[in-house]
């Protein structure tokens, strides 16, 4: 993988050289990362650890080539999340497609590319860099996949994203199985927005979903509810979140999760590891402090309860995000 990234980068590098006359690659990026406490854990690993961490990092590489045509290339960085595991990050390939847009109404997308799962409302709550939604975070879903996607509005109210994939998220053809997934969301005012998401695998796992949000300049506020079918078990989530701009700079953020079901896959979330034996509900306050337009430092927390009474989980973060 580094040297397929290495050559990667000369490759774009030499033809941004040979031809000048034509658009250029944009490159973008995003890093971020915690220094973190854990004040109580029912992990008792976990309990009293502190550091620094770097979660995540994305370089993306843009490329038009016309009105219609363009390219995405994007590679990812990141670790387990698990506090325990001691390894370098190494890139993978997270975005990898070709994107035909005939008109703002349709553009069909091959390769791999974000799933309808979350992506409107990853978009709308906007804290990614503190945490994941929350379908995403109880890992109920993929935020990729590798197949076809036809995405586009219907009048100025409707909008729609259909996938066609493997079901493998950012890996290759297994044979396994194919996935279908679908979301379709109407805007009834400028201020408001619903969508309603579904997706079958060949496996034995569905998603439904149901995000609802409202928005206005400084403030919004969205909700999210989703159910995964996995054989006999069924595992219900819901959240809701807040963000308002108190000054241009500085804004307050807030959200609480909910897991209906004790979710056997708990134990393997990235940063912030739960039980899998109890229903729980999660936390999280904080506060965007804008010191660049490309620079935040967010003070942020995290408290996840348990029904059963298992120990509580908190950690403090200070959060590092910046974008180039």
């Amino acid at each position: 993988m580094k040297r397929f990234l290495v050559v990667a980068l000369f490759t774009l590098a030499v033809n941004a050289q040979d031809k000048p006359a034509e658009k250029p690659v944009v490159i973008s990026g995003i890093v971020f990362g915690d220094a973190y406490q854990f004040l109580s854990s029912s992990d008792p690993e976990l309990e009293g650890r502190n550091g620094f961490i770097l979660r995540r990092g994305y370089l993306t590489f843009d490329k038009s080539f016309g009105e219609s045509l363009s390219a995405r290339l994007r590679f990812e960085v990141n670790q387990p999340g698990d506090y325990r595991t001691n390894v370098s990050m190494e890139p993978f390939v997270k975005d990898a497609f070709l994107r035909w847009k005939q008109s703002p109404r349709f553009e069909l997308i091959a390769g791999i590319s974000p799933t309808p799962t979350w992506d409107t409302a990853e978009r709308i709550w906007g804290y990614r860099a503190v945490e994941r939604t929350a379908v995403e975070v109880f890992r109920l879903g993929a935020s990729r996949d590798f197949g076809v996607a036809a995405i586009g509005t219907l009048g100025t109210r409707y909008r729609y994203h259909v996938q066609v994939g493997n079901g493998s998220g950012t890996g290759n053809e297994t044979n396994v199985g194919k996935k279908v997934a679908a979301s379709f969301s109407v805007a009834p005012t400028t201020a408001t927005l619903v969508e309603l998401y579904a997706d079958r695998a060949d496996a034995d796992r569905s998603n439904l979903g149901l995000f609802a949000a409202w928005q206005r300049e400084g403030a919004r506020v969205g909700l999210q509810l989703g159910r995964q079918t996995r054989g006999d078990l069924d595992l219900d989530v819901a959240s809701l979140f807040a963000v308002y701009d108190l000054r241009p700079t500085i804004a307050l953020i807030g959200r609480v999760d909910r897991m209906f079901d004790p979710n056997p896959e708990a134990d393997r979330i990235a940063y912030l590891p739960m039980s899998t034996t109890s229903e729980a509900t999660m936390f999280i306050a904080g506060a965007d402090w804008k010191v660049h337009k490309n620079v935040s430092i967010i003070p942020n927390a995290a408290l996840v309860t348990y029904d059963d009474g298992e120990e509580d989980e908190l950690v403090a973060r200070a959060t590092l995000v910046f974008t180039f």
